[in-house]
């Protein structure tokens, strides 16, 4: 009888734990935190902020809530290439003055930006407790958005290997420049042999097809390969050569926006989709860990 009374009773708590661990998981869907892609290059000039300004839109007509983070604190200028004139950046978070929910706003499509600050020297390289407080003030958001974009300074100084450690997927652009192409392969070996980064996605810029692009990637590939081994480039796509583009900047637009059924605008759109099917679900490789915050809560 004792021993019947305590196999029941076993029984009770093993189901109650059942049931408590699919509780938990529930909650923990619930708050589902975003994705963090950074786009980065080692040149600047490449074009990259155009591009992430433009697949910000493309995600957000894929119906995802997008938050842009233009990362060159100092020279900031993802509100200039979309004709915004925030009254507030991320100075005045720092400062104490605003908090990080504040200070954004609207860009085309619904997209959320962080406005950084211009001119402002102080920005250029954060100390650890700056590093710390940006991290803490992110976690705020991560209810609100699906994606965070992280669009890096050119180069490789601290400040571009931080952004880059805080995602979990990392979009290298390139040109067909040989400095360009020299200079991705610097900044993938220092997140490589410094920090253990081992995946790369690489998006080559204003080329003018799919061969072309692929000549590029294959020289950068095959420089990576001799002399840093393991490592996986990712080749994600290329951005064609359209004259849409540059009358997109001169009118502060998006080519998206402006100019929706140009050849680009299409390749934007196809991109954003490729990046969402990609299987990249190791959500806590950066150092947002949005994720943990939500699990403590569930």
């Amino acid at each position: 009888m004792d021993q019947a009374a305590t196999l029941k009773q076993w029984q009770q708590i093993r189901k109650a734990n059942t049931q408590g661990a699919i509780a938990l998981e529930k909650k923990i869907e619930r708050y589902r935190y975003p994705r963090v892609i950074s786009f980065t290059s080692g040149k600047g000039g490449v074009g990259k902020t155009n591009v992430v300004a433009n697949l910000a839109l493309a995600f957000s007509r894929c119906g995802k809530r997008v938050l842009l983070l233009d990362a060159d604190l100092g020279l900031a200028n993802i509100d200039v290439l979309l004709g915004l004139c925030p009254k507030y950046n991320i100075k005045h978070v720092f400062s104490g003055e605003r908090r990080l929910d504040e200070i954004l706003i609207r860009g085309p499509g619904g997209i959320l930006i962080l406005p950084a600050g211009s001119g402002v020297p102080d920005l250029v390289t954060l100390s650890d407790a700056d590093k710390l407080f940006l991290l803490t003030e992110m976690e705020d958001l991560g209810d609100d958005i699906d994606l965070l974009l992280i669009d890096t300074p050119a180069g490789i100084s601290d400040n571009v290997v931080y952004f880059n450690l805080a995602a979990q997927a990392r979009v290298v652009i390139l040109t067909p420049e040989p400095t360009s192409i020299t200079d991705a392969y610097a900044l993938i070996k220092v997140l490589f042999s410094r920090h253990q980064v081992k995946s790369f996605y690489v998006l080559i810029n204003w080329v003018k097809d799919d061969q072309e692009a692929q000549k590029v990637f294959k020289q950068l590939a095959a420089v990576v390969d001799r002399f840093l081994g393991t490592l996986s480039l990712n080749f994600l796509g290329f951005i064609p050569q359209d004259e849409a583009i540059p009358r997109a900047v001169r009118r502060q637009r998006a080519v998206l926006d402006l100019y929706p059924h140009a050849k680009s605008s299409r390749v934007f759109m196809g991109l954003a989709q490729s990046l969402l099917k990609e299987g990249y679900d190791d959500y806590v490789d950066g150092n947002i860990k949005f994720f943990w915050k939500h699990l403590f809560r569930a």
